[in-house]
């Protein structure tokens, strides 16, 4: 497969690489040093790296400006993106092709060509591993801030190598990024400074969640609440693992209130939950999983969903 998909990137021209919306270190992470890596073994490749950009991931790097114009006859990559409603870039349907590269399970099977694969911690650990190919059958050459950003993307998805997604892969994987030239100490630095405007946050969620006896617990974080924590609804991602650290907890939700929807974080230590992430318009993985709902009448409908599970 990935043989398949640097053969795929030496036939375009013009590439853009697309990822999910309200990115997270990985999606940044897999997406622009994807791109690093294209521009660094094919100068004469156009590629761009799109999508909305998130303030708090300024330290990591930001996005291109894409219009209309550049869908005709590009390849088009999304990386670290399960389902189609959560790709963040228009027009992508207007490309020639569309090639699927992630790490969540492949509940909407879209793309020409897909490369996912569950296994791995993340998708920044997968281009990582794509490096690899290219490396050892075409003399590929790694750009230190591609790899700047893959440890980025790994570090951020396996919380800091605790989560049980981290494997010796990863660990190999990570060992190899870490000897290239970047700044570690700056990279993390970054990461500090979006972790430092949420600990007061973080204090407030474990006052005021709640919690039923089969240890199903949720916690709603209204805009007003967002703002009283000066918290974006994108840096509360950061918060989602907050509640598995607590004792008796089965599965829990954290809904954050936007301005067009409200956002739920779904994490399980046992219940499969993206079955029930699915029936609101989202996905992800078993025990990790995020949807929207449109009024705190259908959260509290989901929430219902969520003990039920933890009966179970």
């Amino acid at each position: 497969m990935k043989r398949q998909i640097i053969d795929t990137i030496e036939k375009y021209n013009k590439i853009i690489i697309l990822r999910h919306v309200r990115p997270d270190p990985d999606a940044y992470g897999s997406q622009i040093g994807l791109k690093e890596i294209i521009q660094k073994n094919y100068p004469d490749k156009e590629v761009l790296a799109g999508g909305e950009h998130e303030e708090s991931l300024s330290y990591l790097a930001k996005p291109d400006v894409i219009n209309r114009s550049h869908y005709k006859d590009a390849l088009v990559i999304i990386t670290d993106t399960g389902n189609t409603e959560r790709i963040d870039g228009e027009f992508y349907n207007e490309s020639e092709l569309i090639l699927k590269i992630d790490h969540h399970p492949d509940a909407d099977p879209y793309g020409d060509v897909r490369w996912v694969d569950t296994g791995a911690s993340s998708t920044s650990e997968m281009i990582t591993s794509l490096f690899e190919e290219g490396e050892k059958s075409f003399g590929w050459k790694m750009p230190d801030n591609a790899a700047r950003l893959l440890f980025a993307g790994i570090v951020g998805d396996t919380g800091r190598f605790m989560f049980p997604s981290t494997t010796d892969k990863t660990f190999d994987r990570a060992s190899e990024l870490i000897k290239y030239d970047f700044d570690r100490a700056e990279l993390f630095a970054g990461m500090y400074e979006v972790e430092r405007k949420i600990l007061h946050l973080q204090g407030y969620i474990y006052q005021n969640f709640e919690i039923d006896e089969n240890g199903a617990a949720f916690i709603k974080l209204d805009q007003k609440t967002l703002e009283k924590f000066q918290v974006s609804p994108s840096e509360t991602s950061q918060l989602v693992g907050s509640l598995g650290e607590v004792k008796g907890i089965c599965a829990w939700a954290i809904l954050i209130e936007e301005s067009d929807q409200i956002r739920v974080r779904l994490r399980s230590k046992k219940p499969v939950i993206n079955a029930l992430a699915a029936q609101y318009g989202g996905g992800g993985h078993p025990l990790a999983s995020g949807a929207s709902v449109h009024s705190w009448e259908e959260a509290d409908e989901l929430i219902t969903k969520l003990k039920e599970l933890c009966i179970k």
